[in-house]
């Protein structure tokens, strides 16, 4: 993946930090400015237009005396798509981490899960995921639309406790427009796992995530079917307790539900603090209002404004 020349070769997938503009959004978002001024970024790094990673990365490496270390780690371990060792890891997760950002560059963060495969592989370039129902935000849909540059971060914390970073650019499909450019995909029997919308990923960076801090986690039971029930008599999934001796993981999970107590309540208690938020806003925007009245009227009634003078500069 790496190249030795300022110029990729004919053909060659750019590396992250150097891609261009995809129908008019910014590789990575507007320059940011502080007070109308751009902000001082690093100054370029010779040759970083070559090798892949952002002008950033380079110039911290060159400072703290990385660079050798990370050259061997881009020459050796990144790849412009998925070999086939990626791909069998891929079809077999169950979950993983998708980071998006906005064309300003303001960043979110999320996780997806689903059954093993959820993540279909196409080929080596070429990935999708199916979007559940969810709470309606679509805070990361809405960020791919403005920019398509997504990170995914699979995990194996069980079997292999290795992980696999995926970078590439996205695009929202419909259902049926996958479906007729993939009329393999199955259709999941699951309804809270039909897919709502599709997100197609292209393959611009793959690379190993390093297994020395990954902790190692014990699987779960397998969930037991729907229509069992707990030993209080409940049915699975649905009573919010677990039988003891059970963890959460031992029953079923409740796939696109909106029943408010089965998606986890207000755990953190945000909701509840609502209508106190709700009342400090509407607080704040009254004494707002409440300032600019009393500035206008404490202008209006400066003795150096002579009578007849236009009303420029009263708010400024």
């Amino acid at each position: 993946m790496r190249w030795e020349t300022d110029a990729p070769p004919p053909g060659a997938v750019p590396a992250r930090g150097s891609v261009p503009a995809l129908d008019g959004v910014p590789a990575r978002g507007p320059v940011p400015t502080l007070g109308g001024v751009p902000a001082q970024g690093p100054a370029p790094v010779r040759g970083a237009a070559a090798r892949p990673g952002s002008e950033g990365e380079r110039a911290l490496q060159q400072r703290l005396d990385t660079t050798a270390r990370a050259d061997r780690f881009y020459d050796e371990q990144v790849l412009d798509r998925l070999n086939s060792r990626m791909r069998e890891f891929i079809a077999r997760q169950e979950m993983f981490f998708l980071a998006t950002a906005d064309r300003r560059g303001e960043c979110d963060n999320t996780f997806r899960a689903g059954p093993p495969g959820f993540l279909r592989v196409f080929d080596d370039r070429t990935l999708a995921y199916p979007e559940y129902r969810g709470n309606g935000v679509l805070a990361s849909l809405g960020n791919i639309e403005e920019n398509p540059h997504v990170g995914l971060l699979l995990v194996d914390f069980v079997r292999d406790r290795i992980g696999l970073h995926v970078n590439g650019r996205a695009r929202l499909l419909d259902d049926a427009e996958l479906r007729a450019e993939r009329p393999g995909v199955p259709v999941d029997p699951v309804p809270g796992r039909r897919a709502v919308i599709w997100v197609e990923i292209t393959v611009e960076e793959a690379y190993v995530h390093c297994s020395k801090h990954i902790p190692r986690l014990r699987r779960a039971d397998p969930p037991r079917p729907r229509g069992a029930v707990d030993r209080e008599g409940d049915p699975v999934g649905r009573s919010g307790r677990a039988a003891p001796g059970e963890t959460d993981g031992d029953r079923e999970r409740d796939w696109g539900t909106d029943d408010h107590r089965r998606k986890g309540g207000d755990f953190f208690g945000a909701a509840a603090q609502a209508p106190q938020r709700r009342a400090e806003r509407a607080t704040a925007h009254h004494e707002r209002w409440h300032r600019e009245v009393r500035r206008t009227l404490d202008r209006a009634e400066r003795p150096d404004l002579a009578v007849g003078q236009p009303f420029t500069h009263w708010f400024g």
